[in-house]
């Protein structure tokens, strides 16, 4: 049976988008592109940081490292408290956990931040793992998180469900063989988690609760 939910952070347990888009409009200005366009800023709640500004702006490799530290000035003193849990977050990760359930964070963030907004917005007691990226860049995709999670765990992959908003958190629990189930409350665009291939879709943020209880109608208790 599956009782061990890891949990993208943006878009998925917090309500970040504000922050991230700001940071990114911040980075860019450090280039002189202004961009106000919310949908073209929104595309950056997720996935890994460099990545996008390459995918996005065109950027060289060594611009887009460059376009993550211009972020980071913003992020670290303002874009990180832009930031909100969705309704009912903090009291699922309770019910989960006295059903028994283990609860981590894998998130494509650096880890830095993840435990800072873990401990800030009082979610940490619920958490027995919390795994992000590095500041170096080393590990930053999604894969990388994830499996960094297992080993902290000491995990196998079958008691493991992955929960995230973007195709990143579903093609990265893919690589190790876990399946994820879609937050469709968040930041992905429409169809983006079913075309991944994602286990099934929660609609809203109340339904983290529920998860135990889908999962073993889905699963007939395996």
């Amino acid at each position: 049976m599956r009782d061990i939910f890891l949990f993208d952070l943006d878009g998925t347990l917090t309500d970040s988008g504000p922050g991230i888009m700001n940071s990114v409009r911040h980075a860019l200005r450090h280039f002189g592109i202004e961009e106000e366009d919310r949908a073209r800023l929104q595309r950056f709640v997720g996935p890994p940081l460099k990545e996008s500004f390459m995918k996005f702006y065109g950027f060289s490799e060594t611009q887009g490292e460059e376009a993550v530290e211009a972020y980071r000035e913003y992020y670290r003193e303002k874009g990180i408290w832009e930031n909100k849990l969705y309704p009912g977050i903090k009291e699922s990760l309770e019910k989960l956990r006295e059903e028994g359930c283990i609860l981590g964070i894998a998130s494509s963030k650096p880890e830095i931040f993840v435990r800072q907004i873990a401990e800030a917005f009082g979610i940490a007691p619920y958490l027995t793992v919390t795994a992000g990226a590095t500041l170096d860049g080393s590990r930053v995709k999604k894969g990388h998180v994830i499996r960094e999670a297992l080993k902290r765990l000491e995990a196998a992959a079958d008691r493991v469900l992955m929960i995230g908003d973007r195709r990143e958190d579903v093609l990265g629990a893919r690589e190790l063989g876990i399946p994820c189930v879609g937050a469709a409350y968040g930041y992905g665009e429409d169809g983006e988690l079913e075309e991944a291939g994602a286990l099934f879709i929660l609609q809203e943020a109340s339904q983290v609760g529920e998860l135990l209880r889908i999962c073993r109608e889905r699963t007939g208790g395996r």
